[in-house]
């Protein structure tokens, strides 16, 4: 692949301090945009062409960045679920749209080549149990996916009217260990599981396991994004693409996959519980519920294969937790 000059936003964060080591060592020139202050970690900043400190939703971050030149922009920022739903619509509206609207209206004038949002599922509200396509109408149920929406919209109105590659990544659920003990991916449902099976000896579910997800690692994310940079510039009618596992589980499964795990790596059982308190020893109790599933075939069409199994991928977590000082 043909090295480029990217900036990442959000650098710091789960995804884009992934994304940045990823794509920095396979010799590409990052310039990670963090907040509010760059890594500690020295290893991970030497890697990088450059590491600056500033909000994108900042005009004077986006001056600083404008005396620059990029072939791609990765932009990753945005409030949370819950901060997304807390704060004021004016607020919602700087952080999780305005700054993909004012950098691609700087940037489509400097050459920019590809501009890349992160988007979410969760624009297409509630999924019923049937295949989703990536021209599913969108259908969102709360603020996050509301305004993650809205910036879509505002990358396929330059991918119609500028010479720049807007594309949006819907990606489904993540998870894997992070690059700084200190990045917020403890809600994610794998890494939350195997994190109260490690230190609590137990997994208390919140619900009775029948919520479906598609996990995908965050290994694979990484590579569907390699895949992204270097091929989908090339197909410019083609603006969306999902990274998903293919594989939908409910919550129950994956309790029982971690418990199992758990019992290999370490040799004693640990229970599982209901809100209720009731032990579960049937962890194909919703097997047979009718499941949706996360369509990826844009980007199987590139080659693209999930690589890291489950198991691999939650044997790593309990790596992490026996050799890291864990962040809550």
């Amino acid at each position: 692949m043909e090295k480029q000059k990217i900036l990442i936003t959000g650098a710091n964060g789960y995804l884009g301090a992934q994304f940045s080591k990823f794509l920095a060592n396979k010799g590409h020139l990052v310039t990670a945009l963090c907040y509010p202050e760059a890594p500690k970690d020295v290893n991970w900043c030497n890697l990088m062409e450059e590491v600056l400190v500033g909000s994108v939703a900042e005009q004077d971050t986006i001056l600083v960045l404008k005396e620059k030149s990029f072939d791609s922009i990765i932009h990753l920022v945005s409030m949370d679920h819950h901060q997304s739903q807390v704060v004021s619509a004016e607020e919602a509206l700087r952080v999780n749209v305005h700054p993909s609207w004012t950098l691609l209206d700087a940037f489509s004038k400097k050459g920019l080549k590809t501009f890349i949002f992160f988007s979410t599922i969760h624009v297409y509200g509630a999924l019923p149990p049937e295949v989703i396509h990536e021209d599913r109408p969108y259908n969102p149920g709360n603020v996050y996916a509301l305004t993650h929406s809205m910036s879509e919209l505002v990358c396929d109105y330059f991918n119609r009217t500028s010479d720049v590659n807007c594309m949006t990544i819907r990606l489904s659920n993540s998870y894997g260990t992070p690059v700084f003990p200190e990045n917020n991916c403890w809600w994610l449902a794998v890494n939350d599981l195997c994190r109260s099976a490690y230190f609590n000896k137990s997994i208390k579910l919140l619900s009775d396991g029948s919520p479906q997800r598609d996990f995908i690692h965050g290994s694979d994310v990484c590579r569907a994004m390699e895949i992204i940079l270097e091929k989908a510039p090339k197909t410019k009618g083609h603006s969306t693409y999902q990274i998903s596992s293919g594989e939908t589980r409910t919550l129950l499964e994956l309790a029982g996959i971690v418990k199992d795990v758990y019992l290999e790596l370490y040799g004693h059982e640990i229970p599982v519980t209901t809100p209720l308190g009731e032990v579960v020893t049937d962890f194909s109790l919703f097997s047979e519920n009718p499941r949706y599933q996360i369509d990826h075939t844009a980007l199987k069409n590139f080659g693209f294969k999930p690589l890291c199994d489950m198991k691999e991928g939650i044997r790593q977590l309990f790596r992490y937790f026996e050799t890291n000082i864990y962040h809550a």
